[in-house]
């Protein structure tokens, strides 16, 4: 270590305290994505406990031109929030912020720190009375301003929208370790340049995220959750269109699922009991749910239209409503269990897109007819988020091989394949979990030169010297 990464530390220790800088012991939490797939090496990682201890570590940093990654729960899944391996690099972790600063009843809104779990806004939330509606897999240990820097998404866009959507203020750490207090949760403020979008989805590389006010809803009056067997994704699709019909704001959850998806879960899982598991004239199966503000007979009853006039047109040939909430909750979580069950499967190369909804049935006939055509036994995982547009369309390796090898030997030319398929379909390859190092090439290969110098003009211009985040999302 350099007499001036030695500086550097004792300085950041007496910015956050001793306790809180760390250099040594077992660093995996930190260093090393949530997939497992990379590993860095950090200078140290720094805890800071408030948006001031932030700033002055952003600043200390910025001063010796030592990088800062900026780091929440480190659940992402485009290694975006762990060091490289030269070990100059800070991570920042935010894990200490966690306080929930105000819930504002008559605004509803909610002022929390970026550090606070998401499942814990979840629960205070409706602990008040009110919901706040973003739902994802890793919402027991993702935090909110992980979220809010990839713009996630969830079960619950096709209602509430995307992160960015839920958020009327942000509180940021400039690059140069200045404040910019933006939390007054304004609903209308047309003052300019909207910087709270700007750093929404941004991936900590043009500010760190420090607090956010949030919009908080009503908590339904009644919850119903249906599980359909649907012939196609044609038919998938023409019950997206009746369920807007039906239930209109009420349609708060559009999942659609793939057999071989839900054979993974019924082989690894099978205490979950997938419906129509054994049925081999279901290919697909749709995961629906309705929020209701007047009563759960008023939800059933427009529940039951909806799904009588899909039995009628032939867009559902069976279904399953759940009585109570123990069975909404079991089947959301065979649905949330997909990912879980691949893994159990053996490695695989998964693939964030969205589509136009109306072009998903012929971008996936054509895009599985491909990979099965140029790569012999090759398993599709298809699941995802039908309500959106937004697919997990991942690739399992074929049965007894090496599955090590199968990656390093197909997953760019698969990639590729799928990537360029996507772009013919007019959709984007990364959809909700963002570009981080692992997409970089690709946003460069299929995002327009007007757009990517737009965006490396940003980034010079409020990070000229690169400090926060460097080779993630944008090349300067």
């Amino acid at each position: 270590m350099t007499s001036s990464s030695t500086a550097l530390i004792d300085q950041l220790r007496a910015i956050v305290g001793a306790s809180h800088v760390l250099t040594e012991g077992d660093l995996a939490a930190y260093e090393q994505d949530w997939r497992k797939r990379s590993r860095g090496k950090s200078l140290a990682v720094v805890r800071p406990a408030n948006a001031q201890q932030v700033a002055d570590v952003v600043k200390a940093c910025a001063a010796t031109g030592t990088a800062v990654i900026p780091q929440g729960g480190n659940t992402g899944l485009a290694v975006g929030s762990i060091p490289d391996d030269s070990g100059t690099q800070v991570v920042l972790s935010l894990q200490r912020m966690n306080a929930i600063r105000e819930i504002d009843a008559a605004n509803l809104t909610m002022t929390v720190e970026a550090g606070c779990i998401l499942q814990t806004l979840q629960e205070t939330a409706e602990k008040a009375g009110y919901l706040f509606p973003l739902s994802l897999a890793a919402e027991g240990s993702c935090t909110i301003g992980g979220n809010l820097a990839t713009n996630a998404g969830g079960t619950q866009v096709v209602r509430y929208g995307n992160t960015r959507e839920l958020c009327l203020g942000l509180e940021v750490v400039t690059p140069q370790g200045e404040i910019w207090e933006g939390t007054s949760g304004l609903r209308k403020d047309n003052t300019g340049y909207d910087l709270r979008d700007l750093i929404v989805g941004s991936e900590g590389t043009l500010g760190v995220i420090t607090a956010a006010t949030m919009k908080l809803y009503p908590l339904p009056a009644a919850q119903l959750t249906a599980w359909a067997a649907v012939p196609s994704l044609d038919h998938a699709v023409t019950l997206l269109g009746l369920a807007h019909k039906h239930l209109g704001s009420g349609l708060t959850g559009f999942e659609v699922m793939g057999k071989f998806a839900l054979s993974l879960v019924d082989k690894h899982m099978p205490q979950l009991r997938v419906p129509f598991i054994g049925d081999e004239a279901v290919p697909y199966c749709v995961l629906l749910e309705n929020s209701d503000n007047e009563s759960e007979d008023h939800a059933r009853a427009r529940f039951e239209a909806l799904l009588e006039t899909a039995f009628e047109d032939g867009c559902v040939t069976d279904a399953v409503v759940a009585e109570n909430l123990t069975q909404a909750h079991q089947l959301w979580h065979i649905r949330e269990s997909i990912p879980l069950a691949q893994a159990e499967e053996g490695l695989n190369i998964k693939h964030d897109i969205s589509i136009p909804v109306s072009r998903i049935p012929a971008f996936v006939e054509a895009t599985d007819a491909l990979l099965k055509r140029e790569i012999a036994g090759v398993r599709l995982v298809n699941f995802g988020h039908l309500g959106d547009g937004n697919l997990h369309y991942n690739v399992q390796a074929p049965e007894n091989i090496d599955t090590k090898a199968f990656l390093k030997n197909e997953e760019e030319r698969i990639n590729t394949l799928v990537y360029d398929a996507v772009e013919q379909f007019g959709g984007s390859f990364s959809a909700e979990h963002g570009v981080g190092s692992l997409k970089v090439d690709k946003l460069e290969k299929h995002k327009s030169p007007v757009a990517l110098e737009m965006m490396r003009a940003i980034k010079r211009g409020l990070d000229p010297k690169n400090i926060l985040n460097p080779g993630r999302v944008i090349r300067v």
